[in-house]
């Protein structure tokens, strides 16, 4: 007997089905056809098996639910055990986390290894996970600094593992990451140009906006599918674009945009308007800009940013020339590991964070761990169980087009399922990595520690290795190469971002938000 522990009702249908068959798929199929015999036991008694037994359980779920119902409807949370193997079978690796990471860096970005936090020269500590002296990344932190990275943590408390820290108000990290992109915009951009070369050919910066006509000025609409021959259009005519603001709340920013004209619209790049929402001003242009770091009533500068989240200006102006600094001289050799951030905003708050290492040429240096080059799925079915009477409207910027005005969270991610956007169809099989609530409803197997799950999952390569006797199409597949990721993304082109203004990187503070953002979900 093993360290396996299984619901007993479970246990004892299995063993029934399977000695009349000989066959574990075969009893798979027998017994799901009356899951709600064991269903029912959830959570009552529990008796030990031995892990090779417990595998082979799991892989004739695998094999049975992948050839009956599609591989999709097998899942697993991204930090489960088994998470790996269910990707390479083709199933859904699922994540409760925002998809910022998926959303600016692509679909399939892995993560970097561990042992890149050494390798990096400047990291920035982002958030409350990781202030803890034993946290899972701490040695690579100190084997870094034995090499000379220098390391600043961004949080509501100090930490022993950094040289210096930055302690900011709950909530408003996204504000500090708004002020830094000012001054990187300014000085890394505008005053100099290191990172133009690595803005035309790996950014969306130089790619054509559309604009269209709104309340006498003009708004962002899609992308034109084209690419300018430089970063900016400035040096012709000029027009006001009409820009969100929430930090007061729903506001309206007036700022201007050069533009060209094609096919009868008006046009300008991505990094014109990303300048226009930072409010790095240049000369000619029409619209409200800050007159320097030190203005507090304009979003984003560093003084600004003083009055949300407690740091003086001096000291994001310094995080920001150091960090652009850095990637200048080590080609991008900078880090930041993202944490919890205490806002139900927290999406664009990394998207923020993420625009940092954009614009510096560090791509690779999102120390958020991916899934082996598999795509994360936004977990749908946990979430969206229950009812929810929220007005997912009233995150919508001030001049919205009102597409989701008295829509509950529900059925804007359902309509969404029905769509065919990318999420989580409801699984059959499902592992995940610690207690859930409130359970997700007709799963035929629950793999995971909980007390209401059906089966402690045993060693991954216990349940491969039962997944390859099996044999027939249920055996692991290589996946193909990762596709080259391709461009990284300041513009989020999508109805939804556009409807919630925030297809470039915004501040929200703060608040009591929804439970759900139909953002999280936007891939």
């Amino acid at each position: 007997m093993g360290g396996s522990q299984v619901n007993q009702a479970l246990v004892r249908l299995y063993f029934e089905a399977r000695d009349g068959m000989r066959d574990p798929v075969a009893a798979w199929a027998k017994l799901t056809a009356n899951s709600q015999a064991y269903r029912a036991s959830r959570g009552e008694r529990k008796v030990p098996l031995d892990d090779g037994t417990a595998a082979e359980l799991i892989a004739a779920a695998f094999a049975y639910t992948a050839a009956e119902h599609g591989p999709d409807r097998v899942a697993a949370l991204a930090a489960s055990p088994l998470a790996g193997l269910v990707g390479r079978l083709g199933g859904a690796v699922l994540t409760e986390q925002p998809c910022a990471s998926e959303q600016v860096l692509g679909p399939l970005f892995p993560g970097p290894a561990a042992d890149d936090w050494a390798r990096a020269a400047y990291v920035l500590l982002w958030g409350e996970n990781n202030r803890t002296v034993r946290a899972p990344g701490t040695p690579w932190v100190i084997a870094g600094r034995y090499k000379g990275q220098k390391v600043v943590a961004v949080g509501t408390h100090p930490t022993r593992l950094s040289d210096e820290t930055l302690v900011v108000r709950p909530g408003t990290d996204g504000a500090l990451a708004m002020a830094m992109g000012h001054v990187l915009l300014k000085e890394f951009f505008l005053d100099r140009h290191p990172f133009d070369g690595h803005a035309m050919e790996r950014t969306d910066l130089p790619f054509l906006v559309r604009l269209r006509p709104r309340d006498g000025g003009y708004v962002p609409g899609g992308l034109t599918g084209r690419a300018a021959d430089r970063l900016s259009v400035y040096g012709g005519e000029a027009v006001e674009v009409l820009l969100p603001r929430f930090d007061d709340g729903p506001g309206v920013l007036r700022r201007g945009v050069p533009v060209v004209r094609a096919d009868g619209e008006a046009v300008t790049t991505v990094f014109d308007l990303l300048l226009a929402v930072y409010g790095v001003a240049r000369g000619g242009l029409p619209g409200a800009w800050p007159d320097g770091y030190g203005d507090r009533g304009e979003p984003y500068t560093p003084g600004w940013q003083e009055c949300h989240t407690g740091v003086a200006a001096s000291r994001a102006v310094k995080a920001a020339r150091e960090l652009g600094v850095t990637a200048e001289k080590t080609g991008g050799r900078c880090m930041i590991v993202p944490g919890w951030l205490d806002t139900p905003h927290a999406d664009t708050a990394y998207r923020a964070m993420l625009a940092l290492l954009v614009l510096t040429g560090c791509g690779a240096g999102w120390g958020q761990p991916g899934a082996a080059g598999i795509p994360l799925v936004p977990y749908l079915c946990l979430h969206a169980c229950g009812e929810d009477l929220s007005d997912v409207g009233a995150l919508s910027w001030a001049l919205g087009e009102g597409l989701f005005a008295r829509r509950t969270p529900r059925s804007v991610l359902l309509e969404a399922v029905r769509d065919g956007w990318p999420m989580a169809p409801p699984p059959r099989v499902l592992a995940v990595p610690r207690p859930i609530y409130p359970l997700p409803p007709d799963v035929d197997l629950l793999i995971g520690p909980d007390e209401q799950c059906d089966v402690a999952p045993p060693d991954a390569a216990l349940v491969e290795e039962a997944l390859a006797r099996l044999g027939g199409g249920a055996a692991p597949v290589e996946r193909e190469a990762a596709p080259e990721q391709g461009r990284m993304r300041l513009l989020v082109d999508h109805a939804w971002m556009h409807e919630y203004g925030e297809a470039l990187p915004v501040y929200r503070p703060p608040g009591r938000g929804l439970p759900l953002k139909p953002t999280h979900l936007v891939r």
